[in-house]
């Protein structure tokens, strides 16, 4: 039974969205039309975003003017679920370091900046490894990259595979480490301990035992940060190509009446 905190919902489900490439262009801002849409659907059903940024981030892609995203959405889980917010609510947070330790996460580190710092690629900008609390995001362009440079080098990684190399270079380096790698955007991937991908948001909203739990997400092939969200039994996951095409699918399968 879904608890009285949404009973005005004629919807029991939720419906979950990636952020970039899903809801805005990566690293973008959402459109009006995209914002409009979810304020209609959030009359019918649950809605939340996980992403795998900080709420700082996420904040300036979604926000619009003087709104507060965390009263846009009923649910926030950024970071993948790490830090998250139920109805404006902070909910209990999780920390990479603690789950890791300092000195594993010193080697961790030292690694991948060795490895950045001898790479070939056109240009290299600044933020390499951006810690966050429930991961760690790594750029071999650096974050700093505009989003020309972000769109070229999303090109020349496809081709050269630089992400994906590195990405090996760790799995074969850190074996017990227990983390996963996972690729997204256009420009980087992201490192936190298995079982901390977005299905940890999951774990968040077990207790309100929705009906239905839809996911959108863009990055949903194998490797990418949207997979296993997408593939859990717990979810119907829906793949989309653009934020487009996530209204397009929303307003077919929830906004027909």
């Amino acid at each position: 039974m879904v608890s009285s905190d949404f009973a005005d919902r004629p919807i029991k489900k939720l419906c979950l969205f990636d952020v970039d490439g899903t809801l805005t262009p990566a690293r973008q801002q959402a459109s009006p039309e995209v914002l409009e849409a979810l304020r209609e659907l959030r009359k019918k059903v649950v809605i939340g975003f996980v992403g795998g940024s900080d709420l700082a981030k996420i904040t300036e892609q979604l926000q619009v003017g003087n709104t507060n995203i965390l009263e846009e959405f009923d649910y926030a889980f950024a970071e993948n679920g790490l830090t998250a917010y139920k109805l404006g609510k902070l909910l209990p947070a999780q920390s990479f370091i603690q789950y890791l330790g300092e000195e594993r996460y010193k080697m961790l580190v030292k690694f991948i900046l060795h490895w950045i710092a001898d790479v070939d690629i056109p240009i290299k900008r600044g933020t390499f490894i951006e810690y966050r609390n429930g991961m760690i995001n790594v750029s071999p362009i650096g974050r700093n990259a505009t989003i020309q440079e972000r769109i070229d080098y999303e090109k020349y990684d496809l081709q050269h595979k630089v992400r994906a190399t590195l990405v090996k270079l760790l799995q074969e380096n850190f074996p017990d480490y227990g983390l996963t790698y996972s690729i997204g955007g256009q420009i980087s991937f992201d490192i936190f301990p298995i079982g901390w991908d977005k299905t940890f948001a999951l774990g968040r909203v077990a207790d309100e035992q929705f009906d239905e739990i839809h996911f959108f997400g863009d990055k949903t092939y194998k490797g990418g940060n949207d997979y296993e969200i997408y593939s859990d039994p717990r979810t119907v996951g829906h793949s989309v190509t653009s934020p487009a095409d996530t209204i397009r699918l929303i307003k077919e399968l929830f906004l027909k009446d």
